[in-house]
């Protein structure tokens, strides 16, 4: 691991743990869980939010201001408010999505779940997503949350990654192992 990912994700580990017990000691885990996926919908989804959390071009009080104000149009619970103007104002708002991943496999282990990251061709229709969160169950023996993204580079098929298991029954990988096999043959 480099340098600053390890100082990166030391930081969202400690702002994390914080945030995570204090909602577990209001037993409010239920609406961290909903404020964690609203808050990685639209960090994935707006350059607006991801410019504000990674740009060096705005001064502590434009960044505080501007994620408040984001905290509220979200309608996040206080703590996740506060501790968000917390990181504005000590410039570290560029952890936020390692603080997300923190919180949702903190949220997952309280759960007993695991995070199952899908990669498939196509978007996944609801029924797949339950047949293969039902067969990763019985395989690993616990909840399995489907974390889906789609990549089309893949041609047809998926890739699963479970920890540090990964399944790939993609084409793009099948037509690169026969692109080996005929390069040893020549």
């Amino acid at each position: 691991m480099s340098e600053p990912t390890s100082i990166s994700s030391g930081i969202a580990s400690r702002y994390a743990t914080a945030v995570f017990q204090l909602a577990k000691e209001d037993k409010k885990l239920k609406q961290l869980e909903a404020d964690v996926d609203v808050l990685q919908r639209a960090v994935n989804e707006s350059p607006d939010l991801q410019s504000l959390i990674s740009s060096p071009l705005y001064s502590r009080s434009e960044m505080e201001n501007a994620i408040v104000a984001v905290a509220e149009a979200m309608k996040l619970q206080p703590y996740m408010s506060n501790t968000l103007a917390l990181m504005a104002s000590k410039r570290r708002l560029f952890v936020l999505p390692s603080l997300l991943g923190a919180l949702r496999s903190r949220i997952a282990k309280e759960k007993g779940e695991v995070t199952a990251e899908v990669a498939s061709a196509k978007a996944l229709t609801k029924t797949q997503a339950t047949k293969l969160a039902k067969t990763l169950k019985a395989q690993l023996g616990s909840d399995v949350k489907i974390q889906a993204t789609v990549d089309e580079t893949l041609i047809g098929g998926i890739v699963v990654k479970v920890g540090s298991k990964m399944i790939d029954t993609s084409i793009r990988s099948k037509l690169n192992a026969l692109q080996n096999t005929m390069k040893e043959v020549g």
